[in-house]
């Protein structure tokens, strides 16, 4: 299954992976804070060409806290984190920890028409910004309107074994990469790096001096 990739920087528009290949890999779960804003930050921040991967947390076997934040979040300290970078105010949402399961797949399977990364975007900013429990499938539905894809064809493509064996094949491949925790990334040379400061971590490792 190919990768949606983007390019940093304003204005930037994302791309089919054959036409350019990928230089990092995301690899994220929608109901985590800490995923939601290392993805407000990738375009403006990331120096190189990143496919966005979807990869549910609980199919990497990761532990409580390092794919879904746990069922303690610090509120206060994420509301900080989205303060310093000029987001709408951090909402969590009522139902904790999110029911992932069905914004995932039709993340999976937007990727088939090269919008996961706009309803991503959209499926965080309705989970954390607008409070909203991704749980529900009207929540996962006014997502996948803002990057216009019809109810309709969001669920129906959500319950294909397709999306669901390509949401298993992400897991795989993140755990092929070394993913431990998310958000995570994986770079040239083998590298990963995972965590809350994944991206920061990349950053430095991409630099010219890293």
């Amino acid at each position: 299954m190919s990768l949606e990739v983007v390019r940093s920087g304003p204005g930037a528009a994302a791309e089919p992976a054959a036409a350019t290949p990928p230089d990092a890999v995301f690899f994220y779960d929608l109901a985590s804070p800490d995923c939601y804003l290392v993805a407000e930050r990738i375009r403006a921040e990331l120096p190189v060409v990143c496919a966005w991967e979807p990869v549910h947390a609980d199919a990497l076997g990761l532990p409580d806290g390092a794919g879904r934040h746990g069922p303690d979040p610090d509120p206060a300290a994420l509301a900080a984190a989205a303060a310093a970078l000029e987001l709408l105010p951090l909402r969590m949402p009522a139902v904790w920890p999110p029911d992932s399961a069905l914004a995932m797949r039709v993340a999976t399977y937007a990727k088939g028409a090269g919008k996961s990364i706009a309803f991503s975007l959209a499926a965080f900013r309705q989970a954390f910004a607008g409070g909203r429990d991704l749980g529900e499938e009207a929540t996962v539905i006014i997502a996948a309107a803002a990057c216009e894809i019809h109810p309709t064809a969001a669920l129906k493509g959500a319950s294909l074994r397709s999306t669901a064996a390509g949401l298993a094949e992400a897991g795989e491949r993140a755990l092929a990469a070394g993913v431990t925790a998310l958000p995570a990334f994986a770079l040239p040379g083998g590298l990963t790096v995972c965590g809350p400061r994944a991206l920061d971590e990349a950053i430095a490792a991409l630099s010219p001096a890293g």
